[in-house]
């Protein structure tokens, strides 16, 4: 049975930028602005205030864990935060590792665990439109403890380093998605909490090829055309054709980039009865016709 969930992060590519333990004390705030990284925070000790992309303060407590796929401005700080008027907290680097934010020489009210990944496919815009748009999990040990492994596989210099941190990032990005249940916001997430759905959802990532209509899709969710409809487009966040045609340009510029079969076998792959249609279709999602893509893929992989 195919898994959509982890089709869409397996094709993300997250790859780890770097993470940091961070030690709080006293009143302290920082604030970041971001240019749409995926964020991720464990809370290792105690508990902190987060405000993220203009939404409502969070509390965050011991092995409460966070991801933000989009992250454009956080503010983290003290339950007690600074006056409005003070300035902002800098973190400063420790002796034994790690940062200090607040009093220094004080001990820690809270210890957090914060970092960043990236996103390596070139269809991360799309496929990060799927998910949550914030994902806060509250006492999942096992989330605390993959995050853990990521900090310690990052800081050492292993053999084969890097293929363990993309495994471990694939597992974390599952696990917290997974764990989000039906208080996720609109997205693949939120698709697949709703028994119904989820069968219309593996129909599409397990036969890209077949000409679905909405009512085929809708059958197979035991569903009316009209229910099917809405409630796909409620839960998901856009009409069902609409999240196919996204699904499969996104698996036709990876069979693209990987080489695997021209426009014809492509097209066949994806569910286009002709190249010449499927042609019409990706030049009007991606912005150039599959050719030229192929090219300049290929033109980058051998720079």
């Amino acid at each position: 049975m195919v898994d959509p969930l982890a089709e869409v992060v397996t094709l993300l590519q997250p790859v780890a930028t770097f993470s940091k333990v961070v030690g709080g004390a006293g009143r302290w705030r920082v604030r970041r602005s971001e240019a749409g990284q995926p964020f991720y925070c464990v809370i290792l000790d105690g508990s902190c205030r987060l405000v993220a992309n203009g939404r409502e303060p969070i509390i965050l407590q011991a092995d409460d864990f966070v991801l933000i796929p989009e992250v454009y401005d956080f503010t983290m700080s003290s339950l007690e935060p600074p006056g409005p008027d003070d300035l902002d907290t800098l973190p400063v680097a420790l002796p034994g590792g790690g940062f200090g934010i607040g009093e220094q020489g004080a001990p820690a009210d809270v210890q957090l665990l914060v970092g960043h990944c990236a996103f390596g496919s070139p269809d991360a815009a799309m496929l990060v439109s799927l998910l949550p748009e914030l994902v806060h999990i509250r006492g999942e040990r096992r989330l605390a403890t993959l995050v853990k492994l990521v900090r310690e596989e990052s800081r050492e210099q292993r053999p084969a380093r890097d293929v363990v941190l993309a495994h471990l990032l694939e597992v974390l990005f599952i696990e917290a998605l997974r764990s989000t249940g039906t208080a996720a916001s609109p997205g693949l997430v939120r698709g697949l909490t709703d028994a119904r759905l989820a069968l219309a959802l593996r129909q599409m990532h397990g036969s890209p090829d077949k000409a679905w209509t909405v009512a085929q899709l809708a059958k197979a969710a035991a569903l009316s055309r009209s229910a099917f409809f809405e409630r796909f487009s409620s839960a998901v966040g856009v009409a069902p054709m609409e999240y196919l045609l996204s699904w499969r340009m996104a698996l036709a510029k990876k069979l693209l980039r990987r080489k695997e079969g021209g426009v014809a076998q492509v097209a066949e792959r994806v569910g286009y009865s002709s190249a010449s249609a499927f042609s019409v279709a990706f030049t009007r999602h991606v912005g150039q016709p599959p050719t030229r893509y192929a090219q300049e893929q290929r033109a980058m992989q051998g720079s």
